[in-house]
């Protein structure tokens, strides 16, 4: 099964995405991490990164199929994938269906988390607290929001029309949004 947590930056995503690995044995693929990963090795590409998501955009479509491409293998190998963080633009998801299908599989579901920007405002200020990701910074989580907004809010109607999303309450304790997900693969 091939599924993607779907929603705003700090919604949850990588919380939840952690959890269906535990109980599912799937590979999470979070775009994040990897890029992060890249950021951390002092890579050219990751020097790149670095600079773009320093001003709160988002990384180019190449370079995010490259990575999802390479550790794809991966998660094939253990039964599925959970997309954490991509797709974030409709070529995205386009260039998802695509290679998939070229692989004999699909995405089988999307789940999306619903939540409120004020409360994803406290998350990312808590979360740049707790743990000093640059990526998390406050002044540059506005941009974020506003990219994810005007690119990544609209894959909601194509999944839509292909019968795969599940909207799902993103607020309140992580083990009973962690259900609602549960719930809305079955």
């Amino acid at each position: 099964m091939n599924i993607i947590l779907f929603g705003p930056p700090a919604a949850g995503k990588g919380t939840q995405a952690k959890l269906l690995v535990e109980r599912h044995g799937m590979v999470q693929l979070s775009t994040g991490d990897m890029l992060r990963a890249e950021i951390a090795s002092g890579s050219d590409l990751g020097k790149k990164v670095k600079d773009i998501l320093a001003a709160g955009l988002l990384v180019s479509d190449e370079i995010v199929i490259d990575l999802i491409t390479a550790n794809l293998p991966r998660a094939e190998a253990a039964g599925g994938a959970i997309f954490d963080g991509f797709p974030r633009t409709l070529a995205q998801a386009e260039a998802l269906d695509k290679l998939l299908g070229s692989r004999g599989s699909l995405i089988d579901r999307v789940v999306r988390l619903k939540v409120d920007e004020k409360a994803l405002v406290e998350r990312i200020e808590k979360r740049f607290h707790d743990q000093g990701r640059a990526d998390d910074n406050p002044e540059t989580y506005k941009e974020r929001l506003a990219v994810y907004n005007a690119q990544t809010a609209p894959l909601l109607p194509y999944y839509a029309a292909q019968g795969k999303l599940r909207e799902v309450d993103g607020m309140g304790p992580v083990e009973d949004i962690a259900a609602r997900i549960e719930s809305a693969l079955a």
